[in-house]
């Protein structure tokens, strides 16, 4: 599925309000990012030609978004990323008056009337690619565990041999002791 396809499949007022933020996102996007589907939903990311290896395999995602069950979401992982940029979203996004609905990365609205367009249109153009990709190089290069040394193979002690087993002449035993018990029993057993 293509993005215009994704769009077209929306009911109409989330159709409009979708087609109306990513417009808003690709006039401000800086040059460097492109956009495409990624997980079932609208996507702008950094392309493989720029940044190959990522921790999930997946081009490194600005934001995406999306038409979910019960809202609409715009997920700005940069701002989920990076905790000046998010001090700053949430104050301008106070100042709109409008009600922020965010969890970690994703900005929930219903209508395109509870969205600041303006605040997500400025916070989106204020992450240029190369800034973004650097950020991402030196938060890998942190979390990054060093690889563990080796510890030298302790020998291995052989093992010992097992004793032979002595289950096997107990079945004997215990029938000649029932024999002697009940002799009916012993021969219904052999019988």
């Amino acid at each position: 599925m293509n993005v215009d396809d994704y769009i077209d499949s929306l009911p109409e007022d989330r159709r409009i309000a979708i087609r109306c933020v990513r417009e808003l996102v690709n006039s401000r996007l800086p040059p460097g990012y492109e956009e495409g589907m990624m997980y079932g939903q609208i996507a702008w990311f950094v392309p493989f030609t720029r940044l190959a290896e990522t921790y999930n395999d997946q081009p490194l995602a600005l934001a995406a978004l999306g038409s979910q069950r019960n809202h609409m979401a715009i997920y700005l992982m940069s701002v989920y990323g990076d905790e000046e940029l998010r001090k700053w979203f949430e104050a301008a996004y106070k100042k709109t008056g409008k009600k922020l609905d965010m969890g970690k990365s994703c900005v929930r609205f219903k209508s395109l009337d509870g969205l600041a367009l303006d605040v997500v249109g400025d916070a989106i153009s204020k992450v240029p690619v190369d800034e973004y990709v650097a950020s991402y190089e030196r938060l890998q290069a942190k979390s990054a565990k060093p690889k563990p040394v080796a510890k030298p193979v302790k020998p291995v002690k052989p093992v010992k041999a097992a004793k032979p087993a002595k289950k096997a002449a107990k079945p004997a035993k215990k029938a000649a002791k029932s024999a002697k018990k009940s002799p009916k029993r012993a021969a219904a057993k052999r019988g």
